[in-house]
């Protein structure tokens, strides 16, 4: 059985407001992480994730249910007794403080020896590029510079948990990506159990082992990357996850002789019935109507009976991005090879059955995902 570091209950944090209607932030969140496991919270703004965090670190006290850290609850204690070692957005460097004593400040009042301090700080000071500055003050630095000391102050430390929230956000695409390699490197190396916030898809990729999709203060999926996109557990992680994202259409359906999808004034897609298992027939059952999802990877162009007009074609370099009108909506395709098309061609393609995902038209729930029941 995996070792679990963290356990979040039944969590819920309501923001009261005076003269206002409360705020639901976050709504009866389960969540258990694995020791050494590295996790991202990920989705737009406003939707849980940084009040989660703060929730975990203690700044936010929790309104309801339980958050136990390394076997013990904590959500009572304050911030100083759980052991966590936290970088926040807002960097909230102490301005008396040269970059190398902000660092160090934890260290220091835990009475470690100076020479082991000093070869803490040298070391992660290397890691986040930041050796040129260590003697400089937080006014005197870039809000890039002052990210990288604040991620610093946080990874220096030994502790049970780390929690980075947007902790590259402001960094420059280039330097982002070569520090997202380290960090991940040092946090595996280390087996530092970790959560950090990001809105970036390619972030929470490249850094985690599993990805925590929220929306309205509801964890809709908690998953590994390659389910988050083969297998997302509603409407709304299909759409969320990938670049480009989902194409979803609403389509009636026939379950019977045949299992065919009709898309209003669109597309057919018909299968026979020894092409569809049981399981996918069963979980589809008797309804009328259905969202049907497509990801773009999975559209086959120049083949098949289905036609739609080409609206705009893109060559990236390395792969085509193809945007075709459908019913009056757009279906995006994506080829790693360039395609003969303009705009007002039109172009055959086909969806084959393990590409496609069902949806329930009235939940967002996910029916079946190619040949398997949700």
């Amino acid at each position: 059985m995996a070792d679990i570091a963290l356990v979040i209950d039944k969590v819920d944090k309501i923001y009261q407001r005076r003269g206002k209607p409360p705020v639901h932030a976050v709504k009866s969140l389960d969540m258990a992480i694995e020791k050494g496991e590295i996790v991202a919270l990920l989705g737009s703004s406003g939707c849980g994730k940084t009040s989660t965090l703060r929730m975990i670190a203690g700044f936010e006290e929790v309104s309801k249910g339980s958050i136990s850290l390394a076997g013990r609850r904590v959500e009572h204690l304050p911030p100083a007794k759980r052991n966590v070692a936290m970088a926040f957005e807002g960097y909230s460097l102490y301005p008396p403080l040269t970059v190398r004593d902000n660092i160090a400040f934890a260290l220091k009042s835990s009475n470690m020896q100076q020479a082991e301090i000093a070869k803490r700080v040298a070391e992660v000071a290397a890691l986040v590029e930041i050796e040129p500055i260590l003697d400089r003050y937080p006014s005197s630095i870039s809000g890039g510079q002052q990210q990288r000391a604040s991620l610093a102050r946080a990874l220096v430390r030994r502790a049970d948990l780390y929690l980075l929230d947007e902790p590259m956000g402001q960094l420059e695409p280039q330097l982002r990506a070569v520090l997202r390699g380290r960090l991940k490197s040092l946090l595996v190396e280390r087996g530092m159990t970790s959560i950090f916030v990001t809105h970036d898809q390619t972030e929470a990729n490249a850094l985690a082992d599993r990805i925590a999709v929220m929306e309205g203060g509801v964890l809709q999926q908690f998953a590994n990357q390659k389910d988050l996109k083969e297998r997302p557990a509603n409407l709304f992680v299909a759409t969320f996850i990938g670049e480009p994202p989902m194409n979803v259409f609403d389509a009636s359906i026939s379950n019977g002789e045949r299992l065919v999808f009709t898309v209003a004034n669109g597309p057919v897609f018909d299968f026979a019935a020894s092409e569809v298992p049981q399981a996918v027939r069963s979980a589809i059952g008797n309804r009328g109507r259905c969202v049907v999802g497509i990801r773009p990877h999975s559209v086959r162009l120049g083949t098949g009976p289905n036609q739609a007009r080409v609206v705009s074609n893109q060559w990236l370099g390395d792969q085509s991005h193809l945007a075709m009108d459908v019913a009056g909506k757009l279906l995006v395709a994506v080829s790693h090879n360039p395609i003969a098309a303009k705009a007002g061609d039109t172009l055959n393609y086909q969806v084959n059955l393990p590409s496609l995902h069902v949806f329930d038209v009235e939940t967002g729930v996910a029916l079946s995902h190619g040949t398997e029941a949700a």
